[in-house]
């Protein structure tokens, strides 16, 4: 992927945003529903998550989506993909937004159980 060409293969869509003082908990919710709605079941999609920084109140908020390819983005989203997505009444509560698309092509691994190793015959064999 040296020449910013992704490679055949799965695609994190990373909307990452400020939200404007006192309004973390509305935007949550909206990210737990709205954007769900905008993913969930299309072509292509894999699943998402959500969430804030553990460690500081800094207002900043995340909405991840794995899609199949870029092809698959590129069908949701249309001509505009490479832009944020902004459903009815977000632009009120966000003080400033970004998109960006990570390419997973060159390997990735999860786990069986969030924070633990996948589990292991009598062989070490998965």
């Amino acid at each position: 992927m040296t020449d910013n060409t992704p490679a055949d293969g799965p695609v994190l869509r990373l909307f990452e945003v400020k939200v404007r003082d006192g309004h973390a908990e509305t935007l949550l919710q909206k990210l737990s529903t709205t954007s769900a709605e905008v993913v969930r079941n299309e072509a292509g999609n894999c699943g998402y998550f959500f969430g804030r920084d553990i460690f500081t109140d800094d207002g900043k908020l995340v909405f991840a989506s794995l899609w199949k390819d870029l092809d698959a983005i590129k069908q949701r989203f249309g001509e505009d993909w490479q832009a944020s997505f902004l459903p009815e009444g977000y632009e009120d509560i966000i003080e400033e937004h970004a998109i960006r698309h990570i390419d997973l092509g060159g390997g990735w691994f999860v786990a069986d159980q969030v924070g633990r190793e996948p589990s292991r015959d009598a062989n070490g064999s998965n």
